[in-house]
């Protein structure tokens, strides 16, 4: 029961948006079960009627009064209602006999089967609405989490959490927890009937219910102790399964389909093997509650001889533990399917409950333009016990173009990821206007900036929504007018569908370069005073670079411009070069000055084919 309450606690604060929905369903259970508790007085109603009338009167005269005596005049009005529909031994048959004794049954059937088809309806809708509503929250959450959290997580562990942990909340939601409403009410009908037809035969049918309940127990715990081991399965193939999709070109490059298929068949064997503890453990469940039932019933068979009671009791109660013993049975599968789903439902609260340790501003002070300098004051940054920066201290002033060199894990990218405060730094403070980034909004600052990045991302829609990324609400002229900025227009409007032709996932159905120049595009519309540019030429070959690079030098005019790059040739423009290394700047100067300094940019120049004019000093090693 532990687990089903944190389920439904879980669950309540989205399906009570649908309460509505949720009661009717409810109460439509109810009658469901009211429905199915009629059946053993239809049964008895047969059964009586099948006896003559001088046996009728016969046991009148003989039987005890009934203390129930409510139920009793119930019974007896129902009786009245159905007597003329109903045909009885002894009396001759008419239409209407004939009709509802054809008619009785399948009436009854039919609205016990609509009780059960607009319950499960009513409450699969609400669950269905419910995990909609979740996930979207999911998403939002994930979104708003911070670039660290994305670092430490895997993405087979966060699709899993969208789609697999939710999927088993609403399986379980929507079949478990219609059978929880409409099997627990049938049982607590179905035992008030029993009480009605034989009180003490009930009470002892009821001693063998606690046996049923700890096989259930057992299994239930085994079979979430092998739902959370092929949970984490699952997560480590949705990972190698996305490992493989985006890594398809080097797998076939070096022919490592078959590794890879082994990796993933290790895994799957595990997966296989928790699944079968699974499922073993949810199919013993049925064949133990039913041999308890059988031996309940043999108990049930030699007390009714013993008491020897009449055929129609006995019929009555034989049609009454028929239908008790189902909705047990159903209410235990029930609680394995809630025990399955409860490990998912702890990975999906403990998602909700986190926090992103960068946060918006409490009150955020409005900043709508860039107007003096940037200023980074002391700052100091760490990837957990890695430091990265050591009081570092830059300005960039307002329409200055400065370029960031260094060797790889020097801090560039870090650099620029703090500035778009996707981390805050772990000491110092970074200013723009003389504002601390902390106080300022997400969308304020970073309305400020555009980003034009090696990793050039693209959503699979079409080339203008990509475009229109930059700036939402932007006109169809505008649009046009910024892809031909780009040097994207000539090349765009050679497509299937032009602008509104679909680009594929990330893009894939065009170059690298023209990839590039659509995120330029984005850039331009986007119309920012300050412009990123984030190795925005590095993975391009040289004809490719020089379209991409003639597009940047259009971006850059008149704007504040941060250009990080390892290739240094796109460097010469610049107004300043700042060289990171060991956590700070180690050389700035322009990119001539650089070269004939005999330093670390001089070597990492002379590396890449660039000559200075002198003999230069070593770079330090990494």
């Amino acid at each position: 029961m532990g687990h089903i309450k944190m389920v439904l606690r879980f669950g309540w604060p989205y399906l009570k948006r649908y309460w509505a929905r949720l009661v009717l369903g409810v109460l439509i259970g109810l009658l469901f079960g009211l429905t199915n508790a009629s059946f053993v007085w239809a049964t008895k109603t047969i059964m009586e009627r099948l006896e003559s009338p001088e046996a009728i009167a016969a046991k009148a005269a003989g039987s005890k009064p009934v203390k129930m005596k409510r139920v009793s005049e119930v019974k007896q009005r129902l009786d009245r209602v159905v007597d003329p529909w109903l045909p009885r031994m002894g009396r001759n048959l008419d239409w209407r006999q004939v009709v509802g004794g054809i008619l009785f049954m399948p009436l009854l059937f039919s609205i016990q089967a609509t009780t059960s088809y607009s319950s499960s309806y009513c409450i699969g809708w609400a669950s269905e609405q419910m995990i909609n509503s979740m996930r979207l929250d999911v998403l939002e959450k994930l979104s708003s989490m911070s670039l660290d959290f994305f670092t430490r997580s895997t993405t087979g562990d966060l699709l899993t959490r969208i789609n697999g942990d939710t999927a088993a909340l609403l399986r379980c939601l929507r079949l478990g927890a219609a059978d929880l409403v409409k099997e627990s009410i049938t049982l607590v009908a179905l035992f008030f009937t029993l009480l009605m037809i034989n009180p003490l035969l009930t009470l002892l049918v009821m001693l063998f219910v606690p046996l049923v309940l700890f096989p259930v127990s057992v299994l239930s715990k085994k079979v979430r102790r092998a739902s959370k081991s092929a949970r984490g399965g699952e997560i480590l193939q949705m990972s190698q399964l996305v490992e493989l999709i985006n890594g398809i070109r080097i797998i076939k490059a070096y022919h490592l389909e078959r590794a890879q298929i082994e990796r993933y068949r290790k895994v799957s064997r595990s997966i296989l093997r928790q699944g079968m503890r699974g499922l073993r453990a949810r199919e013993l469940t049925a064949p133990l509650i039913e041999l308890i039932y059988m031996l309940a019933f043999g108990v049930m068979i030699v007390f009714i001889f013993y008491t020897r009671v009449g055929i129609t009791d006995f019929a009555s109660f034989l049609v009454s533990m028929l239908l008790f013993f189902a909705p047990v049975k159903k209410l235990a599968s029930v609680h394995i399917m809630f025990e399955q789903a409860s490990f998912g439902v702890q990975r999906l609260a403990q998602l909700l409950q986190m926090k992103p340790t960068v946060n918006e501003p409490v009150a955020p002070k409005p900043i709508t333009e860039f107007k003096s300098e940037i200023v980074f004051k002391d700052v100091g940054f760490a990837y957990t016990n890695r430091p990265v920066l050591r009081q570092l201290h830059l300005t960039i002033p307002r329409g200055r173009n400065l370029g960031i060199a260094g060797p790889s894990g020097s801090g560039k990218s870090t650099l620029i990821n703090l500035l778009f405060r996707f981390y805050d730094p772990t000491s110092g403070a970074i200013t723009v206007d003389g504002l601390n980034l902390r106080d300022i909004s997400f969308h304020d600052l970073r309305q400020l900036m555009a980003l034009v990045s090696q990793d050039v991302i693209l959503f699979d829609t079409t080339v203008a929504e990509n475009i229109l990324c930059g700036r939402e609400g932007a006109t169809r002229d505008e649009v046009e007018a910024a892809a031909r900025a780009a040097y994207a227009h000539e090349f765009i409007v050679h497509l299937p569908k032009q602008y509104d032709a679909r680009v594929g996932e990330r893009g894939i159905t065009l170059s690298t370069g023209q990839r590039q120049r659509i995120s330029i595009a984005r850039a331009f519309i986007r119309n920012a005073p300050i412009l990123v540019l984030d190795e925005a030429t590095a993975s391009l070959d040289s004809e490719a670079e020089a379209e991409v690079q003639r597009a940047i030098d259009r971006l850059s005019e008149n704007r504040t411009v941060i250009c990080v790059a390892h290739r240094l040739s796109t460097l010469a423009a610049c107004d300043e070069i700042i060289v990171l290394a060991e956590g700070g700047v180690v050389e700035r100067g322009s990119f001539d000055e650089l070269l004939d300094r005999r330093g670390v940019f001089a070597s990492m120049a002379r590396r890449q084919g660039i000559m200075p004019r002198g003999p230069v000093a070593a770079a330090p090693t990494q």
